[in-house]
């Protein structure tokens, strides 16, 4: 099963920076992926077995379970239904504070294509593209977090009890 990742550090605080990658109206301001997420079954915030629907701007959609919330250090989620493509898919957000200002943010993806006969020649290329998703995604937290008022955009209950 591939794995790919990357990392970035942030200036700003790990509990903020986790709470703006939850909150998903704030989220599609910067993140160049997503054009819509929703909360399914009637969930309103995330939670372990809750449920998301993404689409992303290339029209792609994913129903997706989260399978960790470990606020302000992990978040993971897993593909419950998706492009035929992917046999499996998961992700995970990882915040590492290095100081009360400063962040280091891995973006990891682990994912089998299907069929499974072709794999080895589609999990390279996938992994290439999934690879360019991640970079950009982390550039747009990174980007907005640090020249942009979004993170006194949080909502209260979201925001550091330190602030």
């Amino acid at each position: 099963m591939p794995t790919i990742q990357s990392t970035a550090e942030i200036d700003a605080a790990s509990d903020e920076l986790f709470a703006l990658s939850q909150d998903y109206d704030l989220r599609l301001e910067w993140d160049p992926f997503l054009r819509e997420m929703r909360y399914r079954d009637g969930a309103t915030e995330p939670a372990v077995g809750v449920r998301v629907w993404v689409r992303a701007k290339n029209g792609l959609s994913m129903e997706a379970r989260y399978i960790t919330l470990n606020p302000p250090e992990q978040v993971a989620i897993t593909m419950v239904e998706g492009p035929r493509i992917f046999r499996q898919f998961s992700g995970a957000w990882l915040f590492k504070a290095l100081s009360p200002q400063r962040t280091r943010v891995t973006f990891r993806y682990n994912f089998t294509a299907r069929p499974q006969a072709l794999a080895p020649v589609l999990e390279p290329v996938m992994a290439a593209v999934l690879r360019r998703d991640i970079e950009q995604r982390l550039a747009g937290l990174k980007q907005s977090a640090e020249t942009t008022d979004i993170l006194q955009r949080l909502p209260p209950r979201a925001r550091p009890s330190s602030a």
